[in-house]
């Protein structure tokens, strides 16, 4: 697995290779002990983060760990050589003001996750589901489409993590339900984010580097659907036809809040917020989630007045999962880390036609994403800005979107699913599916190339 690693870094890393431009060139740290060592703590980090279920290591604590011990490493390294520590200070604050976009964005969706949960919003659609009799397979393919199409309104992350709820209040017990259950709402969310320019960070950054208009990404709905219907098709065969144990005629119906559909409509305000705050008022995304989130908190001041409501949104902030949050920190870090140093910019040359090419360059981004996270990555490949056309460019979104989904922690959505399901939805657990998920990567590159290199539809 390690060797695996290390051969995808070294092979298809290209797209760290295009660096901004400055007076003084950064040093080259790759051959150094620095730049070693460094290598060394990502491969061991992503070991025991990849192992979390065999060590019961949280995946937070070396991600987090190999994150900052990288850097501080590499400023010492300068200090002692008497390098221009400017560089080393650039870099960091910028890779911070990344990691706080992304960090802010998903503290928010969690914070209202989380307030759902407790306003009952969950359980009276779980009670909506199972009151009509459906058995898990039905449930297993319900969950799944619903993620499909509600990604691209919203985005992979909190599509994820509200039907990941959804699953969770269902069914606590049953693994052969929630195990299959998860790992399509992952490939699910991830697969209907790809074809919408705003359902997944990734394609959001494309659409606003300019390698696209908005309608080119609805073209790439028939090669996302294609790909996730294979792996739900597969996945299902593993999902018994049994009920979950649930008497209609003895559960008491759930009631939601005061309140609670008007957060479900803030919530969705929140997502606007963000689309709008990022595309055209040009501020980061966070910035609308954030005005979300103040707009919640003036909500719940308004119920507290009108019906004394016990709704207390530092308590929902409370309950967000942290390791989630900590281990996004600690792996940005740790690839930013590999990438000041130089590692990711040794294979710049495989776009070119003699060697991979942009088909197989871009095919490879998919297993890269799922190994270090499909935002980074994409965030390169639009730093690097290889001579494409319109349709490569719709592939790399593919593949970055739908790529993160062959692990579980390859995508926001899957860190997400695996912080809700704790125990259940594990690397392994994940693993041993994850040829279901392979076949349809496989499917969806194969309807790409069929409709826009054959066909020319795009």
């Amino acid at each position: 697995m390690i060797r695996l690693l290390m051969v995808l870094m070294l092979s298809i890393s290209f797209m760290y290779a295009s660096s901004e431009a400055s007076t003084e060139m950064v040093a080259d740290l790759t051959y150094t002990w620095v730049g070693l060592l460094s290598l060394a703590i990502f491969v061991v980090a992503y070991y025991f983060v990849a192992t979390e279920e065999k060590y019961h290591i949280d995946k937070a604590k070396p991600a987090l760990f190999a994150g900052t011990f990288m850097f501080i490493l590499i400023a010492g390294y300068y200090a002692y050589h008497g390098l221009n520590m400017d560089h080393v200070n650039t870099e960091v604050e910028h890779l911070i003001l990344e990691i706080a976009e992304i960090f802010f964005f998903l503290f928010v969706a969690m914070t209202y996750i989380e307030t759902l949960i407790h306003m009952n919003v969950f359980e009276k659609l779980k009670y909506n589901l199972i009151s009509k009799g459906y058995n898990y397979r039905k449930l297993f393919w319900l969950t799944g489409f619903l993620a499909f199409f509600i990604s691209p309104i919203a985005d992979n992350l909190t599509t994820a993590l509200i039907l990941s709820t959804v699953l969770i209040t269902i069914e606590r017990e049953n693994k052969h339900f929630l195990i299959p259950g998860a790992i399509n709402i992952v490939v699910a969310a991830n697969a209907g984010g790809a074809w919408s320019p705003f359902g997944d960070i990734t394609t959001l950054m494309a659409w606003t580097a300019g390698k696209g208009h908005f309608v080119d990404f609805l073209y790439l709905f028939p090669p996302s659907i294609g790909g996730y219907f294979v792996t739900a098709y597969l996945l299902s065969r593993f999902v018994p036809k049994t009920h979950p144990n649930f008497d209609v005629t003895t559960e008491k119906v759930p009631e939601i809040m005061h309140g609670g559909m008007n957060v479900v409509y803030l919530g969705l305000f929140t997502i606007v917020s963000a689309v709008v705050s990022h595309q055209v008022l040009h501020l980061p995304a966070m910035w609308g989630m954030m005005f979300g989130l103040a707009t919640l908190k003036l909500f719940q001041y308004r119920l507290k007045k009108k019906y004394n409501s016990k709704l207390n949104i530092f308590e929902s902030m409370s309950k967000i999962e942290n390791n989630t949050l900590l281990f996004f920190f600690g792996i940005l870090a740790a690839v930013g880390a590999l990438y000041f140093v130089g590692w990711l910019g040794l294979a710049a040359v495989v776009y070119h036609p003699d060697i991979l090419g942009p088909t197989w360059s871009n095919i490879g981004v998919g297993f890269l994403s799922a190994i270090v996270d499909n935002v980074p990555v994409m965030s390169a490949i639009l730093k690097a800005n290889p001579t494409m056309g319109i349709d490569q460019w719709m592939l790399v979104t593919l593949t970055a979107g739908v790529g993160g989904s062959l692990i579980s922690f390859g995508s926001a959505a899957g860190v997400g699913v695996m912080g809700k399901l704790k125990g259940i939805y594990t690397f392994g657990a994940h693993m041993k599916y994850a040829w279901t998920i392979f076949v349809g990567y496989v499917i969806s590159i194969g309807i790409w190339y069929f409709q826009f290199e054959i066909l020319g539809l795009y």
